[in-house]
């Protein structure tokens, strides 16, 4: 058993009250069950005609390969035996190779294979189906591929995955479980790297880097969520479910359970395996109030200080060991977050406890231990926002509202998606290519007048200014300020402008003049005409079309001069 808690052991159980709160428990599990399930918005087919490719040696993939082609077309078996031209090579119903350098990719109706077989060209074939029986399966994700089953040595394993396979033929859908709004992403600018964590979070290798944004294969989305979870700016939401469906279902449990007179309810977020331990455990206590996700990966910083404004003591997050172990990773960073945050204001006692049992009896011991933090004195009023950051929005301005301890300005860790910019400004010069790269619009120009404008409020911590910056001059601080000047614009650097020395007209400022001059005295455009660069763009154009015999700027100076 892995349990962590972020701080605290429980308190001994009061039977009187705990039988309260199971009264309460099943008034808040009615009003869950009356909140009728979402639809998709969007779906995904998928097409099977049954194709089917059996990967494995020949004692192995042979005799599978049989039973299956009983119920299946079975259009290969490729045998990982290299070179092996000996044994059984009687004659099949199907072909058989022996292949050297197997790819395989895909998913159902849509798997690729290659391979080398001998000395020829490599090979290539497409399948609706895949059998892997080798001792390393081809598709190495934690989450596979639709069609795609690697069931391992084990015997048992093996005759569900073929019992499986014989299903799989005919049309079917899924729900397309993402939203992606590309304006907000913050992977990338102008081919600078920014954020990367759905791509490193995704268990099912659907997300890519597609130059400055991602990429999300929504046949390969298993709809675990994490994506959304940690993605700082909501570029990428949980479509179905959506977040605003979870946090109606999470304030309407709550609200149920208080007034039914339940006390510090815990909400104790579970997956489908985390459910059938749920079945096996007789001792929950009856302030543990249980919210089934799809995933519990789904769920984060943004719902867990939702439900922790809306009275929750607690966030309890159950999962076992079929999720992968990126999710852990980052749901521990979440938590770890949340509760700065809550400690940070003065909110008393453990919030968060991040669960991964393997049984019912270490579940029983891991709830009795379950957070029992201080709550605001007043409940929250408002539902998830369909922007993550609005969300987080109203959670904080509440949970400030109602502080024990307000707090200006909390420290945080690095990769927080909250924060703000340490601005060099003797290495600054205001060229402005941070406010192009900033994804959230956190950085801003000063419109008329040589500025560089910071809203800290907007701030997800991307990085991508301090990548973008060519003078090296800016520096994240992972923080969250209270403050209610982080909601305005401030001003970082500034300075007087350049004015054009032909119109007079403001165009830049003296340092970055002076920059253009020093890296382009050389340029063929501007070499003996140095000039154009004290020059606003339309001047320029003007002194680069006019003949070279007619009297330059620097001749008209000298003869007033005169």
């Amino acid at each position: 058993m892995n349990i962590r808690l972020i701080e605290g052991q429980g308190v001994p159980l009061d039977p009187v009250q705990d039988e309260r709160d199971r009264v309460a428990r099943r008034a808040a599990l009615d009003a869950l069950a009356g909140i009728p399930s979402p639809e998709p918005l969007d779906t995904v087919g998928y097409r099977s005609a049954g194709r089917t490719l059996v990967i494995g040696t020949r004692a192995d993939a042979l005799p599978w390969a049989e039973r299956v082609a009983a119920v299946l077309p079975v259009t290969a078996v490729l045998l990982d035996e290299d070179g092996d031209s000996g044994g059984d090579w009687a004659p099949r119903l199907f072909p058989v190779f022996a292949a050297r350098a197997l790819v395989v990719t895909g998913w159902l109706g849509a798997f690729d294979a290659t391979w080398q077989a001998g000395a020829g060209t490599p090979e290539h074939a497409r399948f609706d189906l895949v059998l892997d029986l080798g001792a390393t399966p081809r598709i190495a994700t934690h989450q596979r591929p639709h069609g795609y089953y690697a069931p391992g040595p084990d015997a048992a394993a093996r005759q569900a995955a073929a019992a499986e396979l014989a299903d799989m033929v005919g049309e079917f859908e899924k729900p397309k479980y993402f939203a992606y709004k590309e304006r907000l992403c913050a992977h990338g600018r102008n081919r600078k790297s920014g954020c990367n964590a759905c791509i490193e979070v995704c268990s099912a290798g659907a997300i890519a880097g597609a130059g400055d944004l991602v990429a999300v294969n929504p046949y390969l989305c298993a709809g675990c969520g994490a994506c959304t979870t940690v993605c700082p700016t909501g570029a990428l939401g949980y479509a179905y479910p959506s977040a605003a469906h979870t946090g109606m279902r999470i304030k309407a449990l709550l609200a149920a359970f208080a007034q039914a007179g339940g006390r510090d309810p815990v909400l104790l977020v579970h997956g489908a395996e985390g459910a059938a331990l749920l079945a096996q455990c007789d001792a929950v206590p009856g302030r543990v109030l249980p919210l089934g996700v799809h995933h519990t990966a789904s769920t984060g910083i943004d719902l867990w200080l939702a439900a922790l404004a809306w009275g929750a003591a607690g966030v309890t997050v159950l999962t076992t060991d079929a999720e992968a172990p990126q999710y852990a990773a980052a749901l521990d960073e979440q938590a770890a977050v949340a509760q700065a945050i809550m400690t940070g204001l003065g909110y008393a006692g453990s919030h968060l406890q991040l669960l991964r049992v393997t049984g019912a009896d270490e579940l029983a011991l891991a709830l009795r231990q379950a957070p029992r933090g201080e709550v605001p004195a007043r409940r929250a009023g408002f539902n998830v926002a369909a922007d993550k950051r609005n969300t987080l929005d109203y959670a904080l301005e509440h949970l400030l509202r109602e502080a024990p301890r307000p707090a200006d300005e909390i420290a945080l860790a690095a990769g927080s998606p909250f924060g703000a910019l340490d601005v060099d400004a003797s290495k600054c010069s205001l060229c402005m290519a941070c406010v192009g790269a900033c994804p959230a619009s956190a950085l801003q120009d000063g419109q008329n007048a040589p500025q560089l404008r910071f809203i800290e409020k907007n701030c997800v911590q991307c990085g991508l200014c301090a990548t973008t910056c060519p003078e090296d001059a800016i520096r994240l601080v992972p923080r969250l300020s209270l403050r209610e000047s982080r909601k305005q614009p401030v001003v970082l650097n500034e300075t007087q402008p350049f004015h054009c020395i032909r119109c007079q007209k403001p165009f830049g400022t003296v340092r970055m003049v002076e920059s253009m001059l020093a890296r382009l005295a050389g340029h063929p455009a501007f070499a003996g005409h140095l000039d154009r660069m004290r020059m606003c763009g339309d001047c320029r154009v003007i002194d680069m079309m006019t003949p070279s015999d007619e009297q330059t700027i620097d001749q008209a100076h000298e003869l007033r001069r005169r």
